[in-house]
């Protein structure tokens, strides 16, 4: 099977307060065909600057809406790319890392393939600044 295009996203939880509000959001995305969750890793950096990997059961009441997000690739994001991220984390905050594929692009990455183009690279315009571009909030 060909894939499309994969992206990590990385968000944070300031103080440790994972809300599961993103979820449904993220799900119907998934139902609608336009990413598939490749895997999920929740990291924590503790007031001292310690460094952990957490388990949905440790994301409090939060932990239930976050188990609902299957990972087609489990384990593809480790304790490796916890430590990767952990300068960009603030003391006693969280992150989640999200991989997902863009399951939306997977017919074109096919056509590429057919036609034999290569495609040489890919810039990403974070929507914060296409927005800022574009006058609109966030």
């Amino acid at each position: 099977m060909t894939y499309g295009p994969v992206d990590v996203s990385i968000v944070a939880f300031p103080g440790n307060h994972f809300n599961g509000e993103i979820v449904p959001t993220i799900l119907e995305q998934v139902e609608r065909g336009v990413i598939r969750i490749l895997d999920v890793l929740f990291v924590r950096k503790d007031a001292d600057g310690t460094v952990t990997t957490l388990v949905v059961a440790d994301l409090g009441p939060a932990g239930a809406q976050f188990a609902s997000l299957d990972s087609f690739t489990p384990g593809a994001l480790d304790d490796e790319d916890a430590l990767a991220v952990a300068d960009d984390i603030d003391p006693d905050s969280s992150v989640l890392l999200i991989a997902y594929e863009h399951a939306w692009l997977r017919e074109v990455v096919a056509a590429f393939n057919r036609a034999g183009a290569v495609p040489i690279d890919h810039i990403r315009i974070p929507a914060h600044v296409v927005n800022a571009v574009a006058g609109q909030p966030g």
